[in-house]
């Protein structure tokens, strides 16, 4: 089953109990909707999580059920997330990954980013988010990276060379960038291998792909292209994807001669 993009769990979950309320006290939809000021329609579809309940739709349903601020207490809870959408699935089956393999064409894997590389990336996204959401962001990415520290974790990372040559933040801080590659070089548990230009698969050209194993010998397969990501958990399609990661790596140079390499990128900046 994959996961595409749909709205917050929270919208949902705070519409069925708006509707729980409701029903329990007796208002039916149409007083709600003349005490909110709403067409009938969009209280529907709040109460169904298809829309954001509004604060106004809940000051009314929590006075009409008599429910002491419970419903009026939902609200701060259904603010926009400053994340991706779906991104926090991901998230937390990563965190129960045992092995973790990456696969990114165009820039260095999020785990691997030095802070500046990595604000470079999120402050130039596309429609522009503020100051805040991108210090957000940023931290959220370099706590992630504390799993790199876990021992018994093993993480493969697997880059096109079009990344070490892409341009994010200017020479130096691709310099810093390329050099924190090099800090893994002896890792145990972190291997990173780059595809050369000249054998890159076209499979290779389709966007990021991530494989997740977790202890239960669960698998996961992760993607994402232009504004658009999903966590496939089907093992036939998982398997499909797992199958094009691998011939992907097996295109790689080995972890020494990937070492060599960046450093002779390094010269070139």
């Amino acid at each position: 089953m994959s996961t595409p993009k749909e709205n917050p769990m929270s919208w949902k979950y705070c519409g069925d109990q708006l509707k729980r309320w409701r029903t329990l006290s007796g208002v039916t939809r149409e007083q709600l909707a003349m005490a909110a000021c709403y067409d009938i329609e969009s209280v529907r579809s709040m109460e169904a999580g298809r829309r954001r309940p509004s604060l106004k739709l809940l000051q009314a349903a929590d006075e009409l059920c008599d429910a002491k601020g419970m419903l009026v207490g939902a609200h701060p809870y259904l603010t926009p997330e400053t994340r991706p959408a779906r991104s926090d699935v991901f998230f937390e089956v990563e965190k129960e990954a045992v092995a973790c393999y990456f696969y990114e064409a165009l820039h260095i894997p999020g785990l691997l980013q030095t802070e500046d590389y990595a604000r470079a990336i999120l402050s130039r996204h596309m429609p522009p988010v503020d100051d805040s959401t991108v210090e957000t962001r940023l931290a959220i990415r370099l706590k992630r990276q504390e799993r790199l520290l876990e021992p018994e974790v093993l993480f493969s990372f697997t880059i096109y060379e079009a990344a070490l040559h892409t341009s994010i933040g200017g020479s130096e801080v691709m310099k810093e960038q390329l050099h924190r590659l090099l800090e893994f070089e002896d890792s145990r548990n972190t291997h990173i291998q780059i595809v050369p230009t000249e054998q890159i698969p076209p499979s290779g050209l389709s966007g990021a792909l991530i494989i997740l194993e977790t202890i239960s010998n669960e698998r996961y397969a992760y993607v994402e292209t232009h504004e658009t990501n999903a966590l496939h958990s089907d093992q036939q399609l998982v398997g499909i994807l797992s199958r094009r990661h691998a011939m992907i790596r097996a295109q790689a140079l080995n972890p020494q001669e990937s070492a060599q390499l960046i450093r002779r990128t390094m010269k070139l900046l």
